[in-house]
């Protein structure tokens, strides 16, 4: 079984928009990348959330799982409250899509400042590359990630694993798993993005992976 787990609430999450997304930005895009990646934590309903997988996930997962992470500290975190105890793998594989410059950006900044990339971001959000060193589009460079780690997977070897991960890693991985376009789940997306802390759960026969639905949290 292959347990995908979003992050729990984050700073970001509760403040999109009035906290770290200032027009004019005061920050570099490196360090803007650095400050998602590296300082960004949970919230106080976020901890919350982690003891609700706690509970949610023993059940799902038994004692044991085999548990991966991103890189960033709202997953490592979510990781660490969730499944106490327990060593984790950390890998880039799962990290959140990297905007580049254009990390904490409003658009209004980025049209102004990337002219050039407007059309793709308003309307192929999935092929819109950020620029800057690191940006990576949704299409091809979380894709491609996303890919590798199924790939990678040791659930054929009779291993549950829980992933802790983001959105935009959770659409192409579910891409990939359920071999579907990522168009239609950046569609689906638009109208209701996985709830922070939900779990989606996979089952493993014949090869192939099967959605077995989707545990969401009650706080």
């Amino acid at each position: 079984m292959l347990f995908l787990v979003r992050h729990a609430e984050s700073i970001e999450n509760a403040t999109k928009y009035t906290g770290l997304y200032e027009d004019p930005r005061p920050w570099t895009g490196p360090a803007a990348h650095a400050l998602s990646r590296d300082v960004v934590g949970l919230t106080p309903r976020g901890f919350l959330q982690c003891l609700w997988l706690r509970e949610a996930l023993r059940e799902l997962a038994g004692p044991e799982p085999a548990v991966r992470t991103s890189q960033y500290r709202r997953a490592l975190d979510t990781a660490a409250l969730a499944l106490p105890g327990l060593p984790f793998e950390v890998t880039a594989l799962l990290n959140e899509q990297h905007y580049g410059a254009a990390t904490y950006m409003t658009k209004r900044e980025l049209f102004a400042t990337y002219p050039e990339g407007t059309q793709d971001r308003q309307t192929r959000k999935h092929l819109w590359t950020p620029p800057g060193a690191g940006g990576e589009s949704l299409a091809r460079g979380v894709m491609r990630r996303a890919t590798a780690f199924v790939e990678g997977l040791p659930v054929a070897r009779g291993a549950d694993v829980v992933a802790f991960t983001h959105h935009t890693a959770i659409l192409a991985l579910r891409a990939v798993l359920e071999s579907r376009p990522v168009t239609e789940l950046v569609e689906e997306a638009r109208v209701r993005k996985t709830p922070n802390a939900a779990v989606l759960v996979y089952e493993q026969a014949g090869g192939l992976f099967h959605a077995r639905g989707t545990v969401r949290p009650d706080c």
